[in-house]
C-alpha cells in the first residue's frame, strides 16, 4: 500500500460503474472508487454520461484507507476547474428598491414623498370613477 500514497495522480482504467460512482483499477491487484461528485466539475445526474467501463482515466489518490484497503479516488481533482462567467453585481437595496427583492413599480402620481394607504385609496378610486364615467359615455353613444 505504501507506493499509493495520497495526494498521487494515476492512471487508471474504469472496471464497474455504479449509479453511485466508478471503479477505477490503479494496477492488476488494486482498486479505488470515484464517487459520482468527484468525476467531473459540476453536477453529474448520470455517471454512464460521463463514463463506460474500459475508459482510461487519470485519477488523483484522496484516502487510502489503512485497515480496510479501501482507495478514494478523484477525476475531477485532475482537471483545471473551468471559470465561472462573472454574474453580474446584485444592487443592494440601498432605499430605492421595494422590499423582497421585487421591482418597484412605477408611480403615475406627480406627487413625490411618501403617501399613505388612505390617500392612494382616495386616488384609485377617482381614477376609476373617472375611467367608468368614460366607459358610461361610450356606452350611450
Amino acid at each position: 500500500m505504501s507506493n499509493y500514497e495520497v495526494g498521487s495522480i494515476v492512471e487508471g482504467k474504469v472496471t464497474g460503474i455504479k449509479p453511485f460512482g466508478a471503479f477505477v483499477a490503479i494496477d492488476d491487484k488494486k482498486q479505488g472508487l470515484v464517487h459520482i461528485s468527484e468525476v467531473a466539475h459540476g453536477f453529474v445526474k448520470d455517471i454512464n454520461d460521463v463514463l463506460k467501463v474500459g475508459d482510461e482515466v487519470k485519477v488523483k489518490i484522496m484516502n487510502v484507507e489503512e485497515d480496510s484497503g479501501k482507495i478514494s479516488l478523484s477525476i475531477r481533482a485532475t482537471q483545471e476547474a473551468p471559470e465561472r462567467p462573472a454574474r453580474p453585481a446584485k444592487p443592494r437595496n440601498a432605499g430605492g428598491g421595494a422590499p423582497g427583492g421585487r421591482k418597484p413599480q412605477p408611480q403615475k402620481s406627480q406627487q413625490q414623498g411618501f403617501n399613505t394607504l388612505e390617500d392612494k385609496l382616495k386616488e384609485w378610486l377617482k381614477q376609476s370613477n373617472e375611467i367608468q364615467a368614460d366607459l358610461n359615455k361610450r356606452a350611450k353613444k
